[in-house]
């Protein structure tokens, strides 16, 4: 059994276990919360479970034991749960949401695992941590990992899904001199309104020639779709604008340069498929785990790392220029980004779990 937040980035590498485990025999059933019908869309999951859960946003008292109350009752549901599946294991992969089904597992006596995808543990796998174990690792230094789990982690990589590995082989071809030139811009499942703000408008300043070329695919809020397809046809831009996906994988392949925040499905993805990318990490995130993930990336070459509060649509559109304008520098960073995905990283991890349901008893496996 697999948990995961409702987001992309905690059910895209939980879908990839699940591949994996499906292609070894195992069945596998899902626990995640009510939003992730979006992005777990056909999940290979037998049977997908919705628990109660809470994130806990605010310290004031009521907030508080609202969360605790919530959290309980899912505890409570997911332990019913186990009770009557009994699966062989449960790996968590993060996000608030695992807390219940994990806990819940724990009390039942099931063997637990969590993944970790980013350079700095979140906050709900700092908890997990203690209890779990197995902790499975996408870097081998990994920030506010607890001292008392340090003896039963495993570096795996961050898995990825079939989509993505099927990609990892198909080799980066910049662009031809005065042919097209395909950008991609998302902002991780959620999409982001400062690219819906900022891209646009930097595009619009390009020189004309560049212009002209561009192909430009971006992802967007729902309400800011028809505000950004407007912008680029005013400057004359060809661009396809939606708010969703669902073959982002391809899209990543066929990019010649990559325009995103820094999550750890995103990082992984570009690392595997090897392309070229200005990474803007979120701002506001509460450890830092994507301006970690994003200098992780940029330290190697394979992206440029650039914070939010220094840029502006014209000093976005002088940071695409450099990039367009240097062909071997794209390849490079293509071939470094490259160099740093981990495409067996789902298998490394599946081994993992099944040495956990051999041994029967998690830590010892």
């Amino acid at each position: 059994m697999v948990a995961a937040g409702g987001t992309g980035g905690h059910l895209f590498p939980a879908r990839a276990l699940a591949e994996e485990m499906t292609r070894r025999d195992f069945g596998v059933d899902l626990i995640t919360e009510r939003r992730g019908e979006r992005y777990g869309a056909g999940f290979p999951a037998k049977t997908v479970y919705h628990v109660p859960s809470a994130t806990l946003t605010s310290r004031t008292p009521w907030a508080v034991a609202w969360s605790i109350w919530t959290l309980a009752r899912g505890t409570y549901a997911a332990w019913t749960l186990m009770r009557r599946t009994r699966p062989l294991v449960m790996v968590g992969f993060g996000g608030y949401p695992t807390l219940p089904p994990l806990f819940a597992a724990k009390l039942a006596g099931v063997p637990i695992a969590i993944h970790e995808q980013n350079a700095v543990m979140g906050r709900a796998n700092r908890l997990l941590a203690r209890l779990s174990d197995k902790v499975a690792l996408s870097y081998e230094t990994t920030r506010s990992l607890p001292e008392a789990a340090s003896g039963r982690t495993r570096v795996t990589g961050a898995p990825v899904r079939d989509a993505v590995v099927e990609r990892s082989e198909r080799p980066y071809k910049p662009p031809a001199a005065r042919g097209a030139i395909n950008i991609l811009i998302f902002g991780g499942s959620q999409g982001s309104r400062f690219f819906s703000d900022c891209a646009p408008i930097a595009m619009a300043r390009l020189s004309e020639p560049l212009r002209k070329r561009l192909a430009i695919i971006q992802q967007a809020r729902e309400e800011d779709v028809a505000r950004v397809q407007h912008t680029y046809e005013e400057a004359g831009i060809k661009a396809e604008v939606a708010s969703f996906f669902d073959d982002l994988p391809e899209r990543i392949a066929n990019a010649h340069l990559v325009i995103a925040r820094s999550g750890a499905s995103t990082v992984a993805e570009l690392t595997v498929i090897g392309r070229p990318a200005i990474l803007v990490p979120l701002p506001h995130a509460l450890d830092n785990d994507q301006l970690e993930n994003a200098t992780r990336l940029a330290e190697a070459g394979g992206a440029r790392c650039r914070r939010q509060g220094d840029l502006t649509p014209d000093s976005l559109a002088n940071e695409i220029e450099s990039w367009l304008h240097d062909t071997d520098r794209l390849g490079k960073a293509a071939a470094s980004a490259h160099a740093m995905g981990r495409a067996d990283a789902v298998s490394r991890l599946a081994d993992m779990v099944e040495e956990m349901i051999a041994s029967g008893r998690g830590g010892e496996g």
